[in-house]
């Protein structure tokens, strides 16, 4: 019998064409209409995405659908062409990748309703005969129940796990401790590596400053970004989470990619992900 590692098996799924059922009602609103409402939604991967997102089926949808620009699919020349981001040794899409970039053969489509317009993709897999996949960024906003969505929908295979430590955590960038703290805490969130979050008065801050960036995660809520003088956003605060996540509220975390970071005296190697440098 033979053995495998579940990251390898997960990761070796990453080129295909993915969906799971979800049992939550799934609405949205496009140009101030309420124009999806579904029980029978998709969370659904295209090859190479990392993060799912929603396909409804055509009859819960009440917006006028027309014809889009054709696409063909992105082959691996054209990912690296674009500069598309990598975890590990692969190349990934990743929510900084526009959604009209495919990697499946289908059928583009435009919404309308209220004025505005979003785009829609009929994939051409049997068992997907009758969903469209939908630009989540492009409508007003996402609902499961009646919970908004944050940045993306939610993977049910995904979970964040924070940990309170003791560990000695130090980090540094070009010889300069930017924060030490025996106070850490954990997030995993597999497959990226583990973030250390500290109490804010173990980080310099004299030596960091806020940045205008502002981004949002499905499962943590909206963070703010911290920069150095010649390091921008290296570093990020999550000031209100969302409440899985609400023991990291006003930690701050590094970008293991972009500092080095220490724990017990061992220095941690940067890994690879969608923010490494480019």
């Amino acid at each position: 019998m033979s053995t495998i590692r579940l990251r390898d098996l997960m990761m070796g799924e990453l080129g295909s064409l993915r969906y799971e059922p979800t049992q939550k009602r799934i609405s949205a609103t496009l140009g101030g209409e309420r124009v999806i409402d579904s029980t029978r939604a998709l969370l659904l991967w295209e090859p190479r995405r990392v993060v799912p997102g929603y396909a409804i089926p055509q009859a819960d949808i009440a917006a006028e659908l027309g014809p889009g620009t054709s696409v063909a699919p992105t082959d691996d020349q054209g990912l690296a062409a674009m500069g598309a981001p990598r975890l590990g040794d692969r190349a990934v899409l990743d929510p900084s990748i526009p959604f009209t970039v495919h990697t499946a053969p289908g059928e583009a489509v435009t919404l309308r309703a209220g004025g505005a317009v979003a785009a829609g993709f009929r994939l051409a897999d049997p068992e997907l005969d009758g969903y469209l996949a939908l630009d989540f960024d492009a409508f007003d906003a996402w609902y499961e129940e009646d919970e908004p969505n944050v940045a993306h929908p939610r993977d049910p295979f995904h979970r964040i796990d924070i940990v309170h430590s003791s560990r000695h955590v130090r980090v540094e960038l070009d010889g300069t401790t930017l924060a030490e703290s025996t106070r850490p805490i954990l997030l995993f969130e597999e497959p990226l590596p583990v973030r250390y979050y500290l109490p804010r008065e173990d980080v310099r801050a004299d030596l960091l400053a806020p940045s205008e960036k502002r981004t949002s995660c499905a499962y943590k809520g909206r963070a703010s970004y911290l920069s150095l003088r010649d390091a921008a956003d290296v570093a990020w605060i999550y000031p209100d989470p969302l409440r899985e996540a609400a023991e990291i509220r006003d930690r701050v975390a590094f970008f293991n990619e972009r500092v080095d970071i220490v724990v017990d005296g061992e220095r941690i190697e940067r890994p690879i992900t969608p923010w490494s440098p480019r």
